[in-house]
């Protein structure tokens, strides 16, 4: 069995892989050479963030399993691994506690007015000027996977009042008060100080926060996405900002990655971005590589695998709840 990895190991990561296969070759591929060394794979683990031949590797038949070091799976849930046999299990779940960090940030960054005071700064101004609140809002969160929950448990000692919709809105927890399915997203937009995009991208949700949602929201609201830049119409965003339709949004994740240098959403006083950092974590890389190992052993011993992502959704399921018709 060959092994190919493609995320930011070390040798202690590489040696900790090997204990848990000793029968496998281990191949650290990187992002250099990753297109040329998946075509020659049992199992892969990583992230690819260059191109790949995913239609080549299905149709050779030698891959077995995909476990991503993401949460996000759109790096390799193209239509021919979708319709495969190959199963992908994801890393969804292991860094909420640092999502929810950066969320937070990005939300009382805004709250406390922290980019008028940073300009302010750069100018020498030591000037009082309003700022607002996060004691008493409402939150709504859109998507209530791992890192919605997280993001919820983590404002609660706040006073706050928790919305929150989901696919599957099963086993709410006592500090949220309305955990609704996910057409009730229009009503969740109409009563949130602030909303906060927890939800995965796939063809649904794909451009789902559009001109006719962001109108829904209050004019005094903010938008937090820590989820995927796509999820949102970037183009309405912008215009919604400028015009005042939103009061402001922390941006984690963009529609394009890096934010072209044109994008108006940079100089924009009202808008905080960051690039994608919600997920780092002093202990990612260690992390990760445990989990792996983990479903390395479960994959071998042909035991149940951890996080086994529904490839439709682009998500591990809930238990016991049934998946919609596509």
């Amino acid at each position: 069995m060959r092994i190919v990895l493609c995320y930011p190991v070390e040798e202690k990561h590489r040696q900790q892989i090997a204990a848990a296969a000793p029968e496998a070759e281990i191949c650290d591929a990187g992002q250099q050479r990753i297109a040329e060394e998946i075509l020659q794979a049992d199992v892969f683990i990583g992230h690819a963030k260059v191109p790949v031949p995913w239609d080549q590797v299905v149709a050779q038949g030698r891959l077995k399993w995909i476990q991503s070091s993401a949460a996000g799976m759109d790096h390799c849930l193209v239509p021919s691994v979708i319709d495969s046999e190959i199963p992908v299990t994801s890393a969804s779940g292991l860094f909420a506690d640092q999502v929810a960090e950066q969320a937070l940030a990005l939300l009382l960054g805004l709250l406390r007015s922290l980019p008028v005071f940073f300009r302010a700064q750069q100018q020498r101004e030591f000037i009082r000027r309003p700022t607002a609140d996060l004691h008493g809002k409402t939150i709504g969160i859109v998507g209530f996977g791992g890192n919605g929950r997280r993001i919820a448990e983590v404002l609660a000692p706040f006073r706050t009042r928790i919305l929150a919709t989901d696919l599957f809105p099963v086993d709410r927890p006592s500090w949220v008060e309305h955990l609704w399915p996910a057409d009730r997203l229009t009503a969740l937009l109409g009563s949130s100080d602030a909303v906060i995009l927890c939800l995965p991208l796939n063809a649904s949700t794909s451009g789902l926060i559009d001109r006719e949602h962001l109108a829904r929201m209050r004019s005094s609201s903010l938008l937090i996405n820590v989820a995927r830049g796509p999820v949102i119409e970037e183009s309405a965003l912008t215009e919604a900002l400028q015009a005042g339709v939103l009061a402001g949004a922390g941006l984690d994740v963009t529609e394009v990655e890096p934010l072209p240098e044109e994008s108006a959403l940079w100089n924009l006083p009202n808008v905080i971005i960051t690039p994608h950092v919600g997920a780092q974590s002093a202990h990612r890389v260690d992390t990760t590589t445990d989990f792996a190992c983990e479903n390395l052993r479960r994959f071998l011993e042909g035991r149940p695998l951890r996080n086994l992502v529904d490839k439709r959704l682009g998500f591990p399921v809930p238990v016991g709840c049934d998946v919609p018709e596509c």
